[in-house]
Formats: structure tokens, sequence, C-alpha cells
């Protein structure tokens, strides 16, 4: 499988540049906090989608698209926190937001189908 023309991980990719042009414009002395772990999270989300689909086995698959579903869920906290210290307006993170909502929604469809092989 061709992990770089799935949806999901399209998606997941697209969240992951945002995410990398919004965090620019963060406060210089948050480039070792919140800018260094939410980019961080952005980025595991693809790669746990790339990774499992790279395992032998639909277990293992499922297992790191858990790992990813896990980090849209640390990614959506890190961006309220974001948007609470006012470092993302709200266009920003509404955008932001309905991203993750997508990648949640495609990559639980993306675990059903794994489930059910």
């Amino acid at each position: 499988m061709d992990y770089t023309k799935l949806d999901v991980w399209l998606e997941a990719r697209r969240l992951t540049n945002m995410i990398y042009e919004f965090s620019k414009y963060f406060p210089k002395e948050e480039i070792y906090g919140l800018t260094n772990q939410i980019r961080r999270c952005a980025v595991s989300v693809p790669s746990n989608i790339a990774e499992g689909c790279g395992r032998q086995t639909s277990k293992d698959t499922i297992n790191f698209l858990h790992i990813s579903r896990g980090s849209l869920y640390e990614l959506e906290t890190q961006s309220f926190i974001a948007l609470d210290q006012k470092y993302l307006n709200e266009i920003q993170f509404n955008s932001i937001f309905e991203l993750i909502q997508s990648c949640k929604r495609l990559l639980n469809g993306f675990i059903n189908y794994y489930k059910k092989l």
C-alpha cells in the first residue's frame, strides 16, 4: 500500500504544514516549549500513519494508527493552549481545529478498515 496516496496521510500532512506555518509566529521564548512540542506532535501524526503502513501485520498497523490518533488529541489540546495564550487567533485556531477533526474521522475510518482485515 502506497501511504502517500492515502487521504488520511495527505490530510495529516496538510495539518502538519499548517502547524509549522502558524507556529512560526509564536514568541521566541516558546521555541523550546510549545513551539517545539506542537510541531513534534504534528509531525507524529503522518509519521505514525506511514510507519503503520510499513508494518507486516494488521495488529502492528493498528497500533501505529492508534499512536497517530493519540497525537491528534494531544495536538488539539496544544492548539487550545496556543489560543488561550493568544499565540493563535480564532481564525487560525478554527482552521487547525477543522483539520484535526477531519484527520480524526479519516483515521478512525482507516483503523476500522484494518480491524476488518
